[in-house]
């Protein structure tokens, strides 16, 4: 990934794959490692986009705290057995603390009504350029 970053055309596939491993390791599960396992092994570039993310997603759930916007717990979708459906949810929908999830349809809702999205790739550019020469 650090390799990809060296190129700004990279980023959108790059934040995916981030975006997706984040929510996959959110679940707990005993067969994924823990976000902190995983952030130990980005350089960093890759950790510039990982906090990005996990920036943008943590004030999606305060923003659901606040407004008193109900998620919905997320046993359901752990015991999924179809093993498309589970790939497709699992990486759709991230686990809070809470043992809620909170997934697409809620950084939709919060960026409407905010106006806020995660910060565009010039800000992944602006970010990355302080981590040194690419």
């Amino acid at each position: 990934m650090e390799e990809l970053l060296g190129d700004e055309s990279n980023y959108e596939f790059v934040v995916s794959l981030l975006e997706n491993i984040q929510n996959l390791v959110s679940h707990g599960l005993d067969m994924f490692w823990s976000p902190d396992e995983v952030y130990a092994l980005l350089g960093p570039r890759s950790a510039v986009c990982w906090g990005t993310l996990t920036g943008f997603w943590t004030a999606v759930a305060d923003w659901c705290a606040r407004t008193g916007l109900s998620l919905e717990p997320v046993e359901p979708l752990l015991t999924i057995q179809n093993e498309q459906l589970k790939v497709l949810l699992w990486t759709g929908n991230r686990t809070l603390s809470t043992g809620e999830k909170l997934g697409l349809a809620q950084a939709v809702r919060y960026e409407k009504a905010n106006g806020a999205s995660i910060p565009g790739y010039s800000h992944l550019a602006v970010a990355l350029r302080s981590t040194g020469p690419q």
